[in-house]
């Protein structure tokens, strides 16, 4: 799941569970049936989990691409030219003093 897939599968499921507890309140309300609210909200739960956990086609629409992995010993060699670097720079500004 690439990261705008991320983005609109929280939505959804925010969404759902938002509207799945807006109708069940609003059903338990007029029937005054706490149980048939409690059910309503617990498929809306089910509904919002089976929406946003598996990794659906349309979550993958902006695929991300990877960089080319570094060899060590080219990263190694160029942190060593970067410290040997500021060493240098180091020593020339205590000498001024």
């Amino acid at each position: 799941m690439d990261w705008e897939g991320q983005r609109l599968a929280e939505l959804l499921m925010q969404w759902l569970l938002f509207g799945s507890a807006l109708v069940a309140f609003l059903t338990g309300w007029f029937t005054a049936s706490y149980s048939t609210m409690l059910y309503i909200y617990l498929g809306g739960v089910v509904l919002a989990f089976l929406v946003s956990v598996p990794d659906w086609p349309f979550f993958n629409r902006h695929p991300f691409t990877w960089l080319e992995p570094m060899h060590a010993e080219k990263q190694s060699q160029r942190l060593l030219a970067r410290q040997q670097a500021a060493g240098k720079k180091g020593t020339k500004s205590q000498a001024k003093r």
